[in-house]
């Protein structure tokens, strides 16, 4: 079914909007994905201040185009869908969690990402970057090893003396 023209103008505005006002960009491939899981994972998405948006492949080209980002832009061969957000890496990760649930109805297909252009295996390694809390534990954790290693050697020799 077609839609009119002045539908068109207005997915083509709000998909130039997010292309600029988001710091990620993930194209997601589905099919044959049914609307109840659709819509749990759009509900999910949306609790994380992640946007999906489903949209024709051609609209999707003309305001990713209009933005002009560096790099080859990824082909797509299934429907496509355009997950974002402000956060950078939020939209891939919740694009990766649902893609382990939905298994060969869902895939990641490519994203923009510093404003460039990135491929189907740059985005995956994007979404299994951990999220920024666990990488400040595992930071102080780095750096508290040594101090915990030295006061270890240190009760150890005061309690061997003592």
């Amino acid at each position: 079914m077609s839609i009119t023209k002045e539908k068109k103008r207005s997915i083509l505005a709000k998909l130039k909007d997010i292309a600029d006002d988001s710091e990620t960009l993930v194209f997601a491939g589905f099919s044959g994905l049914p609307v109840a899981e659709t819509t749990a994972m759009r509900k999910a998405l949306r609790d994380k201040q992640i946007g999906y948006l489903v949209a024709k492949k051609t609209l999707i080209y003309r305001a990713l185009d209009a933005r002009g980002f560096s790099g080859t832009r990824p082909a797509f061969e299934k429907e496509v869908a355009v997950v974002y957000g402000k956060d950078p890496i939020a939209p891939a990760q919740g694009v990766r969690e649902f893609e382990n649930l939905y298994k060969q109805r869902l895939s990641i297909l490519g994203g923009v990402f510093a404003g460039a252009y990135k491929t189907k295996e740059e985005m995956t390694e994007i979404a299994s970057i951990p999220a920024l809390p666990v990488l400040r534990g595992m930071f102080v954790n780095v750096i508290n090893s040594p101090i915990q290693g030295l006061v270890l050697a240190l009760n150890a020799i005061a309690t061997k003396r003592a």
